[in-house]
């Protein structure tokens, strides 16, 4: 199903010329509303004026996250607070939060695009859909919630935090989808396996996103759970979840272009990249009110696509992401990203989808030791029969990533499980 089709199903030129109009109104309000970016157009000797359309994009300087830091809480905000009915932010690792304000307008538009990811998965105001992302200023939960309602589903708002509840009010209320991180569903998955349960449960579709996984990683949990799982992709500076999502077909993931303006550049060069190569993504809000943002560098690796879907959008489409350009470990000078080790253990069959990655820095030699959880019906006694697995599996690692690492085997169910963003690195090098 095609939740809007006129949106959805326009063709390139039509969608061009739309997203043209838009940024030309997006450029002049934010130079006469925000002074923080007025200021920044004026440094490189920009107008709105010279902004006629998207092939003028790559005059306007980039936004980042440290912007939104230097302008705490609401000096990128554009219209005036009265007109704010919802603030978001998010935390991240280091500095001040990111503070993110929306319109009511901002919160139908955001209602919209969410309720096009559901229905891409297949879901409709028949389904009931349970959101186990967390609720409150991370954007997860409501933004689930808020887009599941707009599509006419009924929502069991169950955040995150009691799986054991969760599983009873699935299987009480009959719930055929649920939206939280892949992470926490391989979770729910291995309670319900270990409760017998798996058969008592009603899902057909899982919509993930908030972290980043892989193909192999959504295979095991349609394996496990039986689903359909779809990889939802968004960030709170932009507007939260729903900015782009999969299909049933599992080509790459619509961005919903009538509002947000993609490009991919080369993170070192700024440059446009062509069409298919490795990038940074790079969003351009058209359409937002509250927080309009202007070329924002997500550090997300992706590529993108314009060809024409099977479903039949022609949305562009993004890759599954291959990393982010600021969370990429570097390693006796190898780039390396947790998503390649997860890809390695995932393609093995005796691992768990469970892993640690230990960065240390011994005698001046930067050193990586993967913990990884062996599947109970692996785990055996015999320290040969394990010190041949570990082998296997550095090998499976070593050809993923082209660096020898250290193996460490643990128990099952010993690496701690996470019910939001799961946590795969731990960098222990002094490298400030």
């Amino acid at each position: 199903m095609i939740w809007n089709e006129a949106k959805e199903c326009m063709s390139r030129d039509e969608l061009q010329n739309l997203q043209s109009k838009r940024l030309v109104k997006l450029v002049d309000r934010v130079y006469h509303n925000v002074e923080y970016y007025r200021k920044k157009m004026q440094a490189v000797g920009i107008e709105p004026g010279d902004i006629r359309g998207i092939e003028d994009i790559t005059k306007l300087p980039f936004t980042t996250k440290d912007d939104l830091r230097d302008t705490y809480p609401f000096g990128l905000f554009a219209v005036p607070k009265t007109e704010i009915v919802r603030v978001h932010a998010s935390s991240g690792t280091t500095g001040k939060a990111t503070v993110v304000g929306y319109t009511r307008r901002d919160i139908e538009i955001w209602s919209e695009c969410v309720a096009r990811a559901f229905s891409q998965a297949g879901l409709t105001r028949d389904d009931i859909i349970q959101v186990a992302y967390g609720y409150g200023l991370f954007t997860g939960g409501l933004g689930a919630h808020y887009g599941a309602e707009h599509l006419g589903a009924t929502v069991v708002p169950m955040s995150t935090g009691n799986t054991k509840k969760l599983i009873t009010m699935m299987k009480d209320f009959g719930a055929t989808a649920i939206a939280c991180t892949p992470s926490y569903l391989l979770h729910i998955a291995e309670t319900l396996e270990a409760e017998g349960d798996i058969e008592n449960i009603k899902l057909k579709a899982a919509i993930c996103g908030a972290e980043p996984w892989t193909e192999q990683m959504r295979m095991q949990i349609e394996e496990k759970l039986h689903i359909n799982a779809f990889d939802i992709y968004g960030l709170s500076e932009i507007m939260g979840p729903g900015v782009a999502c999969d299909c049933i077909y599992h080509k790459g993931l619509h961005v919903y272009e009538d509002h947000f303006l993609p490009e991919i550049i080369d993170p070192k060069t700024f440059e446009p990249v062509a069409e298919g190569e490795t990038g940074e993504l790079v969003f351009t809000t058209l359409t937002k009110e509250g927080i309009p943002l202007i070329r924002y560098r997500t550090k997300d690796l992706t590529s993108i696509s314009y060809d024409k879907c099977e479903c039949g959008r022609t949305l562009a489409r993004i890759s599954r992401f291959k990393g982010r350009s600021d969370d990429m470990l570097i390693i006796r000078g190898v780039n390396v990203f947790p998503s390649q080790v997860e890809a390695a253990l995932l393609e093995m069959g005796e691992t768990a989808p469970y892993y640690m990655m230990i960065v240390d820095r011994v005698n001046n030699l930067d050193t990586l030791e993967v913990q990884v959880e062996v599947d109970e019906i692996f785990f055996s006694d015999k320290i040969s029969e394990l010190e041949n697995l570990t082998k296997k599996i550095a090998h499976q690692i070593q050809q993923a990533i082209g660096l020898a690492v250290k193996v460490k085997l643990v128990e099952p169910k010993t690496i701690e499980r996470s019910m939001g963003k799961a946590v795969h690195v731990i960098d222990k090098r002094k490298l400030v």
